[in-house]
């Protein structure tokens, strides 16, 4: 897109993927335009300090809606201040001086959505699926109150989208065409890396499967009508979890991954490379002490990616990075029909929306989105509607929906 609301790159996503979440009333244009007005450019302390303060101040309007009755109202707003609080979260991951602050606000940040589930016209079950010891927050969104059998989205978030996100990158278009949905945390994921402290893994069907497990024993949900929806990073998961959990009905990824850790190598030197590769991690590590010394960008992006993966060794970090990826005989044991989304000006996986539709066997469409149409960059930010009905238009013709 031409416009640019900051030149500070993630302050930039971040606003047009927060005016993207409008639509589905995750935040009010005047709202989010008159705080980044406030915001100085690049520095993290402002960006947060100015998100946080917007989302106390909508929060308070919601309780007070709340103690009048005023349901509707209410609801509206804790899902605004819910919002709201996640917009500050990515910026502080990436600032350790903003960290002791972290949990609190993503605390209120699920308070508020909560209590907009408590809100809402229709039933939302709190749900927490059983997962290697300990357990994954869901939640079970239903369209009606008719008791189902419900076709039902489960939704894959990426490496750093809160629980608002999902809801607002598939779930909302979901309910409101008869779809149940499932928004959960895995690991690395918002309330599992930040509370629990579990963190990413490669293997996604070890995730999909215990979550199916129990969707299967519900008789609001069509077991036999259970899609796939992995947006970002969750492109690549659900990719590889479709390869090996043959359940799902269908999938969507957006966009295609093929190998998450070329946002990680493209960067660096060719040397750097050859010393991965090579294994030599006393040279690596020294190289990337010595590019974090010179580059407040390289110190802000790794301390925000490296940490869902548990490790704070660069070399480490890279060598888990390099085990996100599919090739052609994981991609040929997926079953299920899938729908890859391919938008213009991906800037974290370029090409590999093309690169994954190619390797895929059986029934498969790739939806390209423009510039143009105002649905450009990753995930389409700012795009939703357009992204929704191409999605689902797909889905009730594969699921043969009236």
């Amino acid at each position: 897109m031409p416009h640019r609301f900051f030149r500070d790159e993630q302050f930039d996503f971040e606003i047009k993927i927060a005016l993207g979440g409008v639509y589905y009333g995750c935040g009010d244009v005047g709202e989010i335009l008159a705080t980044a007005e406030n915001i100085r450019d690049g520095h993290d302390d402002s960006w947060a300090a100015e998100w946080i303060g917007l989302a106390t101040r909508v929060r308070s309007i919601a309780e007070t809606c709340a103690r009048d009755g005023r349901r509707v109202s209410a609801r509206e707003a804790f899902l605004r201040a819910a919002s709201y609080y996640a917009n500050s979260f990515n910026v502080t991951l990436r600032n350790a001086k903003l960290d002791d602050d972290l949990l609190s606000n993503f605390q209120a940040h699920r308070q508020c959505f909560d209590e907009f589930c408590n809100l809402a016209d229709t039933p939302i079950d709190r749900l927490e699926i059983p997962y290697a010891g300990t357990t994954m927050p869901a939640y079970l969104m239903r369209p009606d109150a008719s008791g189902g059998p419900h076709p039902l989205l489960l939704v894959t978030n990426g490496s750093d989208g809160p629980i608002t996100w999902a809801y607002a990158s598939g779930a909302a278009a979901a309910l409101r065409r008869g779809y149940a949905v499932l928004l959960y945390d895995g690991p690395g994921q918002q309330s599992m890396l930040f509370q629990q402290k579990i963190y990413f893994r490669p293997d996604w069907e070890a995730v999909i499967g215990p979550i199916i497990d129990v969707l299967e024993t519900r008789p609001d949900v069509d077991p036999a009508a259970i899609v796939l929806l992995g947006t970002s990073q969750a492109g690549f998961w659900v990719t590889r979890a479709a390869a090996f959990e043959h359940r799902a009905a269908a999938a969507v990824v957006d966009p295609g991954v093929v190998d998450v850790s070329t946002s990680w190598l493209e960067q660096l030197p060719s040397g750097m490379k050859t010393q991965l590769a090579e294994g030599r991690q006393k040279e690596f590590d020294r190289n990337m002490k010595i590019g974090m010394m010179f580059s407040r960008e390289l110190r802000a992006v790794f301390a925000f990616r490296a940490r869902p993966y548990g490790a704070t060794d660069p070399f480490e970090v890279y060598q888990q990075a390099v085990q996100y990826r599919v090739d052609a005989d994981t991609v040929g044991r997926i079953t299920c029909p899938v729908l890859v989304t391919d938008p213009e000006g991906e800037e974290f996986w370029p090409g590999q929306s093309e690169r994954l539709y190619d390797m895929l066997p059986g029934k498969k469409e790739i939806v390209h989105f423009t510039a143009a149409e105002g649905a450009d960059l990753h995930c389409q930010p700012m795009g939703r509607s357009l992204t929704d009905q191409r999605v689902f238009d797909w889905l009730d013709a594969t699921l043969r929906r009236p």
